[in-house]
């Protein structure tokens, strides 16, 4: 079993936060980043393993990226449920989510609707189907883990474009390798982190969950056919937050994605809802922060390190970005967290 599950409860993975911490993740949360917002909406009586499999992708895919490149957290995970509070799944575990509220109406990048015997009765709570048609239009996707499908149903979601059921999407895939059907969350799940982080960490994240499992992904998670411009854009995104300290140009991210530099701006932006220049921006003021909190480095020199010049541009960027002075945000962050 993943190992979120604790002395009868999951661990709340709704509560994990970005790397930077306090005043910093306030104003970030509406900022370009490289940081998806996964929600898995659960109910009384649903099914533990599918969701915790999912749970455990995006959180050992947050641990490898962080420790393979000087990613931010990749995936912020939540759990959700009408009422908020305490949930408990078919063999009565235990798991704390948050409620539905206005909070979530500018969507996710990826929606989990929980399986399990619970979902025929959750598909006749209101509250919950309202809300789910609500969110649906600011949310990439939407995936039913088994029976889940039948709340998608009840809110009319059932069949739009951007919906992937994993009891038909996979189920094909799942004969083909002769893969067990309850591993069909999970590969939904790496599907999106090579989408990405890349085919290797997707790999690695399956090996680290289920050692030597990888072969029966390969069919879904290699690499059979050239890579699409979503893939291009996405490999390089990584590659300006990788080198965001560097003095790199959007004309060398566009040679890296073997794009026009016109066409790798549009496409860009449809992929990712930001520009190159926003995105190499925030990745930069990141790390500007995380310096700032944690190190007693000089303005100066933390803007050097970071890619952001000096520190008169930093401050200026700072103060139009933030509204804040560099001096004042570390001061703030320090007597937020106790210091």
């Amino acid at each position: 079993m993943p190992a979120m599950i604790r002395e009868g409860n999951i661990m709340p993975y709704a509560s994990t936060e970005p790397t930077l911490t306090g005043w910093w993740r306030a104003s970030a949360q509406n900022a370009p980043s490289a940081t998806r917002r996964i929600a898995i909406v659960l109910f009384d009586g649903f099914s533990l393993l599918g969701t915790g499999l999912v749970a455990e992708v995006f959180h050992v895919a947050n641990e490898l990226a962080c420790t393979s490149a000087r990613h931010l957290q990749a995936y912020d995970i939540a759990f959700l449920s009408a009422e908020g509070g305490n949930v408990r799944c078919a063999s009565s575990v235990r798991v704390w989510t948050d409620g539905l509220d206005a909070r979530h109406y500018t969507g996710f990048d990826a929606l989990f609707i929980a399986g399990g015997k619970g979902a025929r009765a959750a598909a006749a709570d209101e509250r919950l189907i309202g809300w789910l048609r609500h969110v649906q239009t600011k949310t990439a996707n939407i995936r039913a883990i088994g029976e889940g499908s039948l709340l998608l149903e009840a809110a009319g979601i059932d069949g739009i474009d951007k919906v992937y059921h994993f009891g038909s999407y996979l189920r094909q895939t799942a004969r083909e390798d002769d893969a067990d059907e309850r591993l069909e969350p999970m590969k939904g799940a790496l599907t999106m982190v090579k989408r990405d982080l890349g085919l290797e960490l997707a790999r690695a994240v399956a090996e680290r969950l289920m050692p030597g499992s990888s072969a029966r992904f390969v069919p879904l998670l290699g690499d059979g056919c050239a890579a699409s411009a979503g893939d291009k854009i996405r490999a390089a995104a990584r590659w300006l937050q990788e080198n965001c300290e560097r003095p790199i140009s959007i004309a060398d991210a566009a040679q890296v994605a073997a794009m026009s530099e016109r066409n790798f701006l549009r496409r860009f932006k449809l992929e990712l809802g930001t520009t190159p220049s926003d995105y190499l921006l925030q990745a930069r003021l990141a790390i500007t922060c995380s310096l700032l909190i944690d190190s007693e480095l000089p303005v100066d020199k933390i803007a050097r390190r970071s890619g952001m010049g000096n520190g008169d541009r930093l401050a200026k960027i700072f103060r139009k970005r933030m509204m804040i002075s560099p001096t004042e945000f570390r001061s703030q962050s320090r007597r937020g967290a106790g210091g």
